[in-house]
């Protein structure tokens, strides 16, 4: 985006590649805003073709569709960090983009990630490049135990393998069809967090605190948005990395940086996403500008104010599971009005077609006076709804 293009008023429309919830919410904040959207997505009934002005129906790499989507659209972001860097390459030529595609192809690749974090000197955790037979055994035995990961189009703890010995390691590279892969060294962790920040093509910057997260077999579960859910200390230093990063990339856009936290304290980063991301979604309930509203004010060009967080939140996943109670075959509605009938309870279903095992079909923010109540209610919600919380969640029985 050029720094010294003039800002995209309302009555203008914004265009998003990907239809997914990330994407809906999205059109929704732009909406609520004045503008109006378009969303490309292969997907008929994508979740945010749905709810937006137009829908173009087409591959991301379609000639098309793409300048179908230029046509109609004053300026473009993504939904999700695997749409082809490419197709904003195209677009960029004929309207804004925003995040770049330097910043996407790098946050597409493990490798260029991980290489893109040291060079800002941000600490990661131990890690090699596995490209050849040969690389593997090369890997110094320190590595191990570690965490295959495979370089790209892995999210949600797809695409990683844990190992324990050489032996394994190369059975697990062998097992993704020897694609270019990162070992990473498996670390004593205490927790997780993220930081979701804001930064406009004037180099003006934002950020939400820090919120911590528990994941289950790699998909977020849980998120705490409160004071003292992250040490200030580490909080501190996870808002200074991400905000390091954010300028590397002279990032236009929000962009989500994950940190583990390990058992001493210290933090080192996991990944980032260039786009909201979902354990940013107690922003919509709980602070005066929601991650959506940030999303909506880059890519517009418009002055972004700092978010004021007036709630402390806890937001729990919805996962297509929840419709399969006792693991039976035929869906059923969950108890909503049980845990809607808590006070501070905000339920946010996203309009996809069908529930699966797995799939993200909602989210739920409990939001309350103080972080005791926040977390007590929740834990009710929680059980009201009959979804198990994670070990060590931290929330009141």
């Amino acid at each position: 985006m050029n720094p010294s293009a003039q800002p995209l008023l309302p009555g203008a429309t914004l265009g998003v590649l990907g239809g997914g919830q990330l994407g809906r919410m999205f059109a929704h904040a732009a909406q609520q805003m004045g503008y109006f959207t378009t969303v490309l997505d292969p997907a008929s009934d994508s979740s945010a073709g749905r709810v937006s002005h137009h829908h173009v129906h087409t591959d991301f790499l379609d000639g098309d569709g793409l300048a179908r989507l230029a046509r109609l659209a004053d300026a473009v972001t993504i939904e999700f960090e695997n749409v082809p860097a490419q197709a904003l390459t195209s677009l960029a030529g004929d309207c804004r983009v925003a995040p770049d595609m330097r910043a996407v192809a790098i946050a597409q690749n493990r490798i260029r990630e991980k290489a893109h974090f040291v060079q800002c000197g941000v600490p990661c955790a131990p890690y090699a490049v596995i490209e050849s037979a040969g690389d593997i055994g090369k890997i110094d035995a320190a590595l191990l135990p570690g965490i295959l990961k495979i370089a790209q189009l892995g999210y949600d703890g797809k695409g990683q393998q844990a190992v324990e010995t050489h032996e394994q390691l190369s059975a697990a590279w062998q097992a993704v069809g020897q694609a270019p892969c990162v070992l990473e060294q498996r670390l004593a962790l205490a927790g997780e967090c993220s930081v979701v920040l804001a930064r406009g093509s004037d180099a003006a910057m934002v950020h939400f605190a820090p919120q911590r997260n528990t994941h289950v077999e790699g998909i977020l579960a849980l998120t705490q948005a409160y004071e003292g859910a992250v040490p200030a200390a580490q909080a501190q230093r996870a808002i200074d990395a991400a905000r390091a990063i954010a300028e590397s990339l002279n990032y236009v856009g929000v962009l989500c940086v994950e940190f583990f936290i390990l058992a001493d304290g210290a933090l080192v980063i996991n990944e980032m996403a260039p786009r909201p991301h979902n354990s940013g979604h107690y922003t919509l309930d709980a602070c005066d500008i929601s991650q959506f509203d940030l999303q909506v004010r880059t890519l517009a060009g418009l002055p972004l104010s700092a978010p004021r967080q007036h709630s402390p939140a806890v937001m729990l996943n919805l996962l297509g599971d929840l419709w399969f109670p006792q693991g039976g075959d035929a869906p059923q509605e969950p108890p909503w009005a049980a845990a809607l009938a808590l006070p501070g309870v905000h339920l946010h279903l996203y309009g996809k077609t069908g529930p699966r095992r797995g799939r993200k079909m909602g989210h739920l923010t409990v939001t309350a006076a103080s972080a005791p109540a926040v977390c007590a209610t929740a834990a009710r919600a929680a059980r009201a709804l009959g979804i198990a919380l994670p070990p060590g969640h931290g929330l009141t029985p």
